[in-house]
């Protein structure tokens, strides 16, 4: 600070009688030095109180660079309760905003709140995810939640005492700006007719509220607040449970978790293991560990062993002595089936396993011990230590049987049963359990005491009632942790004022500076029927010297999106377009997806080209990267572009260039798979839906054309062309895409059931040997037995990934599947920001425009590529999810019988994959006949044999059965699933 500036402070101090200049001074020690720091803050009196009662603020308030002064937030009339009958405003402390945000974000209450600076940041401290929900609130137009700056107000400033800890500070200070506030209305508003409103301070520190008192503070705990409003039911069940006091005497069930000081240790020792925790589909009992210090998963079996574990939590685990290594296991084992009657209102009384958990387990360690092969043991863990969990807003229903009936609106512990069976039962309390029976509910889980079988957690929002089209769609939305509220205004506001009258300008345009006309060329789409996000087009057209130009034509997103604007954000943050059977959740707003970035027929658009020059026999002699202008011809679906190439009365230059397209897509896709790229295989089946009601009526698998394969072949070549180019201009940050080869590992169990059962061999040293051998998979008696290796084959991959190039060595940059040295995805900028961000830097290696600087951050494109990674995961799974529920309502009320493949053999039932509708299964043991008959499962040579009392019998891996295919109501989960029977 200038001499002349520290004169003017000191003038200012002088005059005020308070200090303007806070300085803090402490010494940085490192390599042998030490820095002396100074921090100064200075401290203003024209932070405004934001409320518009106040005049005074209205006069001091500072202006931005328009002059103009930012709107107050705070109402003139703000709402009273019972507890406090005039109109207030709130100023709650950090762990309201911790424990009850779910209640806060309510449209019924919580309005005019302040939410001061030291709050703030201690919440981004403790939870960056409350921290963002809390962003939100503030920046709400409807709630009126604002921040004030108190540690930057001269006269809410306070500085930390001796011997006081942070919290007690922080807590002074949320007390300090609570009796600022009520003496700066007042005094505002003295002389004034108007009344002045009381400043409330909400919080659940019983020493915060004493000290409140005595200093004169109006004050209350949440729970009492909320019992003064209207209603109060629905948002005290909002409140997080780990708010209840828990007895510290109850018996503990789970072993403690091991210290953070003994997990750094033993995981540096190589004693202790780290990974993502997985819960067995099958087996509620069993869980797995990936870690990198073993070639197959670690296995967790038993609660004890789990120890509180949840399905995507990262834990630390400890091995088990050899002894005490497990096969796998090959039973199936339901919770609902083994904890049907547990009562949510036990505490002590519960015990960690019950005893048909135990016979389970039993049983388990009985066929281990039994066991002749050594080599089929898989080294067992049990959990020490959770690094991070994974708990989010779960959706369930309310388990019926967990109600106790008559309590009326009294607090009752009732479980919630999640829709994703890996989630074990949540208990919540809810006054409003008879309400809620039958409805589709969120809730989240706070904690998991050892003294506990079970997660707590809360409620926070109904959804609707089960099976409802609404509330199961959105469900599953939620449960994929898809983004679908509407587009915020702000990004609304990026789009072009021209709206829908948007056209390609004239070419004096600045707009053409670098940009090709090719409106000229001959181009047109092919995408599924009834598509209108069409991001790709391509054309063929011969060239003087025998050879022929290529072009692979792409929506110019890029052009309309600019990085770190609104909508460019919004984007980042969605990372995909998420398509449902019967909506789509757009990556970005509707005018630029389905209009002016989308390439439809007969208008002009802004595209980003890809040319080639080929000759005859398809091989590339040169490519060439261009921003610019086409017009689409036609937009053809798979099957009219068949329709019209096979049409051999159709000779027009259109049909010709479509044609030579297909013809080079053939001699490309058959050197990807000379090269080694493997064709698998994913159930996939198309769900007709009524026109106008969008209700399912049918359901077929999904016929693929040879025009798919004309389409997929160039965009796959465009997306390795440009790969190439952007690596070359960014080695560090390009945006690539790697598939890494899977463990040899992956595949000893599917290796081994082809070998037993068809004595075939499956060789997995290369991606080439596995196509090669994939395709010698076959049963000429049975077309479909291809199709299910590869499906099953595909289950043993990697998943694909998104990075930044820096990020690995090249070797590494493969693409297993493809076969690809390296690869990226730009044909799809509408729908994938991954494309977003490659067309940018593809616009950069060109020189079209100068590189932004957010394409030169490793670690920023690091960040947008985990999240786009999750995104796009979420996005498949929710696709997915989507058919499951349609195909369900489709099926409802019909009983049909189908063929099917036996794909999976475990102790008490198997599992089926029926073709016809690209679904699967499980058929129990104790579905074939009651009581349940006794089985007996060779699990060397892949065969169950069922003890049927008439007359015994053996099911197969690989056999084709008939089964009787029906949807009905699953209890546990309240979803329609299949119900497959096996036709005898």
């Amino acid at each position: 600070m200038t001499s002349l500036k520290r004169s003017f402070v000191a003038q200012a101090e002088e005059a005020s009688g308070a200090p303007l200049l806070s300085s803090k001074v402490f010494l940085r020690s490192g390599r042998g030095r030490c820095t002396k720091v100074v921090r100064e803050l200075y401290l203003r009196q024209d932070i405004p109180c934001s409320s518009k009662l106040c005049q005074a603020c209205t006069y001091n308030a500072p202006t931005d660079a328009n002059g103009k002064i930012r709107p107050f937030i705070l109402s003139e009339t703000p709402a009273g309760n019972k507890v406090f009958p005039n109109g207030h405003y709130l100023i709650p402390d950090t762990n309201i905003f911790l424990n009850c945000m779910d209640a806060l974000e309510h449209k019924s209450a919580f309005y005019d709140v302040i939410v001061l600076q030291t709050v703030l940041e201690e919440v981004r401290n403790r939870s960056l995810p409350l921290y963002n929900r809390l962003r939100s609130l503030t920046k709400s137009e409807d709630k009126r939640f604002y921040v004030f700056h108190n540690d930057f107000r001269r006269e809410t400033y306070i500085t930390r005492n001796e011997g006081e800890t942070i919290n007690d500070r922080n807590d002074r200070a949320v007390r300090k700006a609570c009796t600022w506030y009520q003496a700066h209305l007042v005094s505002s508003l003295e002389g004034s007719k108007r009344q002045v409103p009381d400043i409330v301070m909400v919080s659940d520190d019983k020493e915060n509220l004493r000290l409140a008192n005595e200093e004169g503070i109006k004050c209350c705990n949440i729970r009492d607040y909320i019992n003064g409003l209207e209603n109060p039911d629905e948002l005290l069940d909002r409140i997080s449970s780990s708010t209840d006091k828990t007895d510290a005497a109850a018996t503990a069930f789970y072993a403690e978790y091991y210290s953070q000081s003994k997990i750094t240790t033993g995981l540096k020792a190589g004693l202790l293991h780290q990974g993502p925790f997985s819960t067995s589909p099958y087996n509620f009992l069993e869980g797995s560990v990936i870690t990198s210090s073993f070639d197959k998963p670690l296995i967790i079996q038993g609660r004890r062993n789990i120890n509180r574990a949840v399905q995507g939590d990262i834990v630390v685990v400890e091995v088990l002595p050899k002894e005490q290594w497990k096969l796998p296991s090959a039973r199936i084992v339901e919770e609902d089936a083994l904890t049907k009657n547990d009562n949510p209102e036990l505490g002590q009384a519960e015990q960690i396993e019950t005893e048909s958990e135990r016979l389970a387990l039993v049983e388990e360690a009985r066929r281990t011990h039994n066991s002749t092969d050594e080599n089929k043991l898989v080294p067992t863990a049990k959990v020490v230590g959770i690094v991070r969990r994974n708990w989010r807003q779960y959706v369930g229903h309310i388990d019926p049987s967990s109600v106790a009936a008559g309590r009326g609106r009294s607090q009752q512990s009732v479980f919630l049963i999640a829709m994703d069976k890996r989630i074990p039962k949540i208990r919540i309390k809810t006054r409003q359990a008879e309400s809620l029976l039958g409805q589709r509910i969120v809730v989240t889980i706070d904690s998991w005491e050892k003294t506990s079988r079970f997660p707590s957690g809360h409620f926070v929002r109904a959804l609707g009632e089960l099976e409802s089209k609404e509330a199961e769609t959105e469900a599953l939305l939620l449960e994929w942790d898809v983004q679908y509220r509407p587009f915020p205004q702000s990004v609304l506001d990026c789009l072009p004022k021209e709206g829908h009258e948007w056209r390609v300008p004239e070419k004096d345009s600045p707009l053409w500076k670098g940009r090709k006309d090719l409106r000229d060329l001959m181009v047109c789409s092919i995408d599924p029927p009834g598509c209108t996000d069409i991001d790709d087009a391509l054309h063929a057209r011969p060239l003087p010297n025998g050879n022929y130009q290529v072009g692979v034509h792409i929506a110019d997103v890029s052009h309309f999106v600019k990085p770190g604007n609104a909508m460019d954000l919004e984007a980042a943050s969605r990372g995909t377009t998420v398509y449902l059977v019967d909506k789509r959740i757009d990556m970005l707003p509707m005018l630029l997806g389905t209009d002016l970035c989308s390439l439809k027929p007969y208008v002009e658009r802004f595209a980003f080209s890809v040319l080639w020059e080929m000759t005859p026999d398809a091989e590339i002699v040169s490519a060439e990267f261009t921003k610019s202008a086409i017009k689409s011809v036609e937009a053809f679906s798979y099957e009219q572009a068949q329709l019209r190439i096979d049409d051999i009365n159709n000779q027009d230059d259109l049909t010709k260039s479509m044609r030579t397209l297909l013809d080079f897509s053939k001699k490309l896709k058959k050197r990807r798979m000379d090269a080694g790229a493997l064709n698998l295989a994913s159930p996939e089946v198309k769900v007709h839906t009524d026109s106008e009601t969008s209700d399912p009526v049918d359901v077929e698998t999904k016929q693929l054309r040879e025009t798919n394969s004309l389409v997929e072949e160039f965009m796959l070549l465009a997306n390795i062309t440009v790969a190439r180019k952007i690596y070359e201009a960014f080695p560090q940050t390009a945006m690539l895409r790697r598939h890494g080869a899977p463990p040899a590992t992956n595949f000893e169990e599917l290796q081994s059931q082809l070998r037993v059962r068809k004595n075939m061999d499956l060789r997995v040293e290369s991606s080439k040997a596995l196509a090669d051998s994939l395709d010698t998979c076959v049963d000429p008696k049975e077309p479909f037995f291809n199709t299910l290796i590869r499906i099953m084959a595909t289950r043993c991959m990697l998943s694909a990934e998104y990075f930044a190039a820096g990020a690995f060595a090249y070797p590494e940059f493969r693409h297993y599947g493809l076969a690809s040295e390296i690869y990226t995805h730009f044909t799809s900028p509408i729908r994938r920001y991954a494309d977003v961000i490659a067309h940018r830097q593809l616009a950069a290696a060109i020189e079209y425009e100068p590189v932004h600087d957010s394409l030169n951050s490793k670690s920023k494109l690091e960040g947008v590529c985990q999240n786009i990674n999750v995104r796009h995961r979420n996005a498949q799974f929710a696709g997915r999810a989507s058919v499951e529920y349609y195909v369900g309502q489709a099926l409802k009320g019909k009983v049909t019988e189908q063929e099917g493949f036996v794909m999976r053999l475990m102790s008490n039932g198997f599992v089926v994959f029926v073709a016809r509708f690209g679904i699967e299964g499980l058929i129990r043991t104790s579905d074939l006949d009651q009581p349940e008959p006794d089985a007996t499962y060779d699990d060397t040579n892949y065969v169950l044999t069922i003890h049927d009392k008439k007359k015994p019998f053996q099911v197969a891996l690989f056999d084709k059965v008939r089964v009787t295919v029906e949807m009905i109501k699953e209890e546990r989960t309240g979803k329609r699933k299949i119900q497959l029977k096996l036709v005898r």
